[in-house]
């Protein structure tokens, strides 16, 4: 992975960074672990485990270059490797897990594992986050399980390991999970002081008006510039609702106002949105007012959410954010929301 590194240097497209440097070597150690053979047994001698080189978490702050790494260790495999969204990943096992209870299996996470594992040998994180207790309380068994089974995992991450799941509830039960990690994945801070992701967007335009075909291709160029393009949908469970991104990549997660603010979602919904993205990109808000009362309302309390969490918002609007609310009932509230709406466009706004 380190010619890939230094091959992008040369041509441009990376600029030397020590501390990305600094973790190449574990993804080359990861690499050459995958390429050696298995150690040959006698013929009485049972192994219940596979031989894999143990894998990597690599958390630090957002915009570091923690995605870029991924993708490069991604491409430099000759091995079968599924790169997924933490929460994507965690959804489909779910989903897997209802399929087996229904079918009365006596262990409902093996024929998932299984189903996972079969000719897989990394698995390639983004952006592990633990937030739904459900999920925190079969990721340690669905982990040992897959290493077991000589699945190497890489994950990236905007938390230490001690703080995933801070604060949730019965969380004694997880931390033998945190103990995994660290037992069984190198821990590594990538600490950069250079957030890439604030740098792209720095100086450049992230509010449009209106929002017509130029606006688009203004959106359709930034998305591209901070994802490489591509994306697929992430769902997220909030509560046992499903809520969607129509696509994600990167961190960054691009929508509709239509399909965010006129389901019928709350602040859950809206706070978990804000924690599994660093960048959101919503095309098409429309003017408010009487007639669209309640997807205002829920674009009241999205924004109060992203601006919070310090996600940076990328849009496109019928008018400018003092124009897009100026009659009927909350006209005066959304008044602060269209100050959030023109702080958040500030270049320096959201860095730490």
């Amino acid at each position: 992975m380190r010619d890939l590194y230094t091959a992008r240097l040369n041509s441009g497209e990376l600029h030397a960074d020590p501390a990305q440097e600094a973790v190449l070597a574990e993804f080359d150690r990861i690499l050459t672990g995958l390429e050696a053979k298995p150690e040959k047994r006698g013929l009485f001698r049972r192994k219940t485990q596979v031989d894999a080189p143990d894998g990597l978490y690599l958390w630090g702050g957002v915009g570091r270059g923690k995605s870029m790494l991924m993708d490069l260790f991604v491409e430099s495999l000759d091995v079968p490797v599924r790169r997924v969204h933490f929460h994507a990943f965690m959804q489909e096992i779910q989903a897997g897990l209802h399929e087996a209870r229904k079918a009365n299996v006596e262990d409902s996470l093996a024929p998932v594992v299984e189903q996972v594992a079969d000719g897989l040998r990394v698995l390639a994180f983004d952006e592990m986050q633990i937030t739904d207790i459900a999920d925190a309380m079969i990721v340690g068994r669905l982990f040992q399980a897959l290493m077991d089974r000589g699945v190497v995992i890489v994950t990236t991450s905007n938390r230490v390991p001690d703080d995933l799941y801070k604060n949730g509830l019965n969380r004694q039960l997880f931390l033998p999970f945190i103990d995994l990690i660290k037992d069984r994945l190198v821990v590594h801070e990538l600490a950069s002081p250079r957030d890439y992701r604030q740098n792209r967007l720095s100086g450049s335009k992230v509010y449009f008006t209106p929002a017509n075909a130029a606006a688009r291709a203004e959106i359709d160029a930034i998305w591209k510039d901070l994802t490489g393009g591509g994306g697929e949908p992430l769902v997220l469970t909030v509560k046992g609702r499903q809520v969607t991104l129509p696509a994600y990549r990167n961190g960054v997660g691009r929508t509709t106002f239509h399909a965010v603010c006129g389901q019928m979602l709350g602040p859950g919904d809206f706070l978990a949105i804000a924690d599994a993205v660093r960048v959101l990109i919503m095309e098409d808000i429309p003017r408010l007012g009487r007639s669209n009362f309640n997807e205002a309302k829920r674009f009241v309390t999205l924004i109060d959410a992203l601006y919070e969490a310090k996600v940076r918002f990328i849009c496109s609007a019928a008018d400018e954010p003092e124009s897009l609310y100026i009659e009927g009932d909350g006209a005066f509230e959304f008044e602060r929301t269209a100050s959030r709406l023109r702080e958040m466009q500030d270049a320096d706004w959201g860095k730490d």
